[in-house]
């Protein structure tokens, strides 16, 4: 809220003219002539109300340099914010296709037993898909790892060849252990 100066030297004017004419005898009140007196007092309420804009200016001056400090650490805090749900989102995703490659894992182990009775090539095929699919688990714990390490930091946040990775070994684990279901006729 703005102080009133204008209102504050319009009063302070004012008093000086009430004081001139109380004090001044009937032939010094000819406009245009001031005394000593009312001389000091003018320029006494003018250097006061000089200090009082000057430590208002500092006070103003200062307040603005605390908001733009507070809006600095503000929009800071909104980054790093921003910056954890990032990383927490991909690791997020990286979790899900972890879990992707062991549920595939599991299943196709349940199913195994009459892979493993048929010939040597579905074999080799089983054993192939189960390797890319253990492979898909341990990229995605690599780029888990890779995206809680730079969440603090200031640099990128993706996954890495690790990350991109992992989907694909999936995806081909399971291409080559349905391609071995198809060999053992089974």
């Amino acid at each position: 809220m703005a102080f009133p100066w204008l209102r504050l030297l319009d009063a302070a004017l004012g008093m000086t003219d009430i004081a001139r004419r109380v004090k001044a005898p009937p032939s010094e009140l000819a406009p245009g002539t001031a005394g000593p007196l009312e001389a000091r007092m003018a320029s006494v309420v003018v250097a006061a109300l000089k200090e009082a804009f000057d430590r208002d200016t500092r006070r103003l001056e200062l307040e603005r340099d605390q908001i733009e400090a507070e809006r600095r650490r503000a929009e800071q805090a909104l980054r790093l914010e921003l910056r954890r749900q990032t990383g927490e989102r991909e690791i997020g995703r990286l979790r899900l296709v972890a879990a992707i490659a062991v549920a595939s894992w599991l299943a196709t182990l349940f199913f195994s037993r009459e892979l493993l009775q048929s010939g040597a090539a579905p074999r080799a095929a089983l054993g192939i898909g189960w390797m890319l699919l253990l492979g898909a688990l341990g990229s995605a714990f690599t780029a888990q790892s890779t995206v809680a390490d730079r969440i603090g930091g200031d640099g990128d946040l993706s996954s890495g060849p690790a990350g991109a990775i992992a989907p694909w070994l999936i995806v081909g684990g399971l291409a080559v252990i349905g391609l071995a279901v198809l060999v053992s006729g089974g």
